[in-house]
C-alpha cells in the first residue's frame, strides 16, 4: 500500500528525544556559545512544524534512573506528515551537557542505558549529540546495542537552533520523522537530508551543513521534499531470538589510534606499542594498506613483536574511500606479520569495535582479531552477509500478492509453503501489512503453527510493529491465550506497547497466566527483567524498487 492511502486512524508514534548536549541546543553567553536546558519548552513549543498545538496536556512517562523511577514528563505533537502519521515526542535532558568533544565511555554508556531503560516505553529514540564525536559515538552505540529492534537515531547541527539560520530544524525534523515512521532497528546518524548507518559515517567537514557522509555505504534513507526514500535492502534486523540488550563496559582506556606519515621512524611505533597496558591499535596506513617497513623491516618486526605480545593491530586506509586490501607487497608484509586488514571500516569504527570486543568477557587476543575482521553491526562491507532486497519489476504488487499468499498458509500451518513463498528476496514483506496493519508476524502470533512464527522471527521480522488498531503481536498472541507464542515472542524481544497497558491489565483479570508471560503486572524496571528472564529460560518449544516509499508495515507503531 502506498504511504499516502494510509487511514487517519494510523497510531501516532510515541518517541524519546536524548538531549546529551552539543551545538544543537547552545544559545549565546558572554563566554560564547554554551548549551542550555530546557529545549522542549524554549525552543521546540515555539516552533508550529515541532508542535501542533494539539492535546497539550498529554504527558509520557520516562525513567529517568537505573532504579526503574518514572516521570511524567510534558510532550508535543508534531503536525501529520505526508504518511498522515504524528509524532508524539518528549525531551529529556542528561544531567550535565556536554559538549562532544568531552564525551567518553561513561557519557556512551549513560546514552545506552537511557534507552535500556525507556525500552518498552518508546517506539524509537532520537539522540541529539554534538557533531565532534558524533561519528565516534554512533559507533560505540552500534555495538554497545545488542539485538536492537527499534530505530535509534543520532542527530545535531552545526549551528544552534536559536539562531537564525541553522540546519538543527531540519535535522531534528527529519530524525523524527524517520523514527517514527520507518522501521529501521540500527543505530543510524541523520544530517542534511540523510540517513547513514551509524558506523559507516565520519565528519567530513567542520562548518558546512553537509558535515558528515559515510564513503563506503550509501544512505539508508535520503529525505526529498516530496517524501523520504528508504532502500530497504541495505537496512540490517535482528535475526536470533534473543531480547534487547547493552553492554557498556567499552575498555577506550587500553586501545590507540596511530597514523602513518613518510618518514615516521619505527621507534616512534614502537613509543606508542610499549605504553603500558595497551591491548589494541588502529593503524591508518597508506593507500591500500600500505606502510613503510623501514630498514631491515624494523618497522614491521616491531608490528611483529608487538603482536606475540598480544596486542590486536588493525590496518586501517588513510582514504575517505576505498578498503584495505594487501595486493602491494608492503600491505602483505604487514598481513602477514599478523595486523589484521580492516577492510573498509572508518577509524571510529575500527577504534570503539576494538574497544567493545577486547572488554567481552574471556576475549582473547585471537578471538578479537579474528571479530575485527568480521563484520558484526554492518560496520563493514561482507559479500557474505544476507541482504534484503525488493523484488524486480513491480515491487509493490509482487510484495502484495506474495503477502495475501502467506496469509492463507499461515492459517492453514502450511510451513513449507511459507518457507517456499519466502525464498527469493522476498524478505521485504515481512513487514508489510494488510489492509488493517497487520503483518506476517501478526498473523502467525495467532495462528496454530508456532514453527511459523518461529520462522518469520529468525528472517528478521519485527516484533515492535502495530496494526491499525494499535496492536502489537504480543498482545494479540496474550489475547487468544497462546502461551507458546507468548514465550517465543518475548524471547524474541518483543513487549506491549504503551498503549496496550490498560486494556491488558483488564484482560489479565480473566486469564492471568499468559497474560503475566506477556509482562502485566510487572510494574518495575526490574520486575519486568525478571519476567523476561523467566520467560525466556520456561520457553521449551524447539525448535523491486529500492527508493520505495514507506508502507503500512515499513513504520513503528
Amino acid at each position: 500500500m502506498d504511504a499516502h492511502q494510509l487511514p487517519s486512524s494510523v497510531p501516532e508514534s510515541q518517541v524519546l528525544i536524548i538531549m546529551t548536549g552539543g551545538t544543537i541546543c547552545m544559545q549565546r553567553s558572554p563566554s560564547g556559545f554554551v548549551p542550555a536546558r530546557h529545549f522542549q519548552q524554549t525552543c521546540l513549543a515555539k516552533i508550529p512544524i515541532f508542535n501542533d498545538g494539539s492535546q497539550p496536556q498529554v504527558f509520557l512517562d520516562v525513567v529517568v534512573n537505573s532504579a526503574g523511577e518514572r516521570k511524567k514528563c510534558s510532550s508535543l505533537r508534531t503536525p501529520p506528515s505526508l504518511y498522515e502519521r504524528q509524532v508524539r515526542y518528549t525531551v529529556f535532558e542528561f544531567e550535565e551537557l556536554l559538549d562532544s568533544s568531552s564525551i567518553d565511555s561513561k557519557g556512551w554508556a549513560e546514552i545506552a542505558q537511557t534507552i535500556y531503560n525507556n525500552y518498552t516505553l518508546f517506539d524509537a529514540f532520537v539522540i541529539l549529540h554534538g557533531t565532534d564525536s558524533l561519528a565516534y559515538t554512533c559507533s560505540a552505540l552500534s555495538f554497545m546495542l545488542q539485538n536492537l529492534g527499534k530505530p535509534v537515531i543520532l542527530t545535531g547541527s552545526q549551528a544552534p537552533m536559536s539562531e537564525l539560520q541553522n540546519d538543527a530544524s531540519d535535522n531534528l525534523l527529519g530524525s523524527l520523522v524517520v523514527a517514527g515512521h520507518f522501521m529501521i532497528p540500527e543505530v543510524c546518524l541523520y544530517f542534511n537530508y540523510k540517513l547513514f548507518r551509524g558506523n559507516r559515517a565520519t565528519k567530513v567537514a567542520a562548518s558546512d551543513f553537509a558535515a558528515f557522509d559515510s564513503p563506503n555505504a550509501p544512505p539508508l534513507a535520503v529525505t526529498t521534499s516530496m517524501q523520504t526514500h528508504v532502500n530497504w535492502d541495505l537496512v540490517r534486523r535482528p535475526t536470533s531470538l534473543e531480547n534487547f540488550s547493552i553492554r557498556t563496559n567499552l575498555d577506550t582506556s587500553h586501545v590507540a589510534c596511530l597514523r602513518i606519515f613518510p618518514g615516521i621512524k619505527p621507534e616512534m611505533v614502537d613509543a606508542v606499542l610499549q605504553l603500558e597496558g595497551l591491548r589494541g591499535l588502529v593503524l591508518e596506513t597508506f593507500g591500500a594498506g600500505n606502510a613503510p617497513g623501514g630498514r631491515d623491516d624494523a618497522m614491521t618486526k616491531v608490528l611483529a613483536s608487538a603482536i606475540q605480545r598480544g596486542i590486536v593491530i588493525i590496518n586501517i586506509t588513510q582514504c575517505l574511500t576505498g578498503h584495505v586490501s594487501p595486493v602491494y607487497a608492503p600491505g602483505m608484509t604487514l598481513f602477514r606479520a599478523g595486523v589484521v586488514a580492516g577492510q573498509d571500516m572508518t577509524t571510529e569504527a575500527a577504534l570503539t569495535k576494538l574497544a567493545y570486543l577486547l572488554a567481552l568477557p574471556d576475549s582473547t587476543s585471537a578471538s578479537v582479531a579474528r571479530d575485527m575482521a568480521n563484520s558484526i553491526r554492518g560496520e563493514l562491507t561482507s559479500h557474505s552477509q544476507a541482504v534484503f532486497r525488493h523484488p524486480d519489476g513491480d515491487g509493490l504488487s509482487a510484495r502484495t500478492t506474495t503477502l495475501t499468499a502467506l496469509g492463507y498458509a499461515i492459517a492453514q500451518g502450511d510451513l513449507e509453503k511459507v518457507q517456499d513463498l519466502m525464498k527469493g528476496e522476498n524478505n521485504q514483506v515481512l513487514n508489510d501489512s494488510d489492509y488493517a496493519g497487520n503483518t506476517p508476524v501478526h498473523i502467525a502470533s495467532h495462528s496454530p503453527s508456532l514453527e511459523i512464527l518461529r520462522y518469520f522471527l529468525l528472517q528478521g521480522a519485527s516484533v515492535h510493529l502495530r496494526n491499525r488498531a494499535g496492536r502489537t503481536p504480543l498482545f494479540l498472541a496474550a489475547n487468544d491465550g497462546l502461551a507458546d507464542h507468548v514465550k517465543l515472542l518475548r524471547k524474541s524481544g518483543a513487549h506491549l506497547h504503551a498503549d496496550e497497558r490498560a486494556l491488558a491489565e483488564t484482560q489479565a483479570r480473566r486469564r492471568p497466566g499468559v497474560w503475566a508471560l506477556a509482562g502485566v503486572g510487572t510494574g518495575s524496571l526490574k520486575e519486568r527483567h525478571e519476567v523476561e528472564i523467566q520467560s525466556q529460560s520456561s520457553f521449551d518449544g524447539d525448535g523491486g524498487n529500492n527508493k520505495m516509499q514507506a508502507i503500512a508495515g515499513s513504520a513503528p507503531a
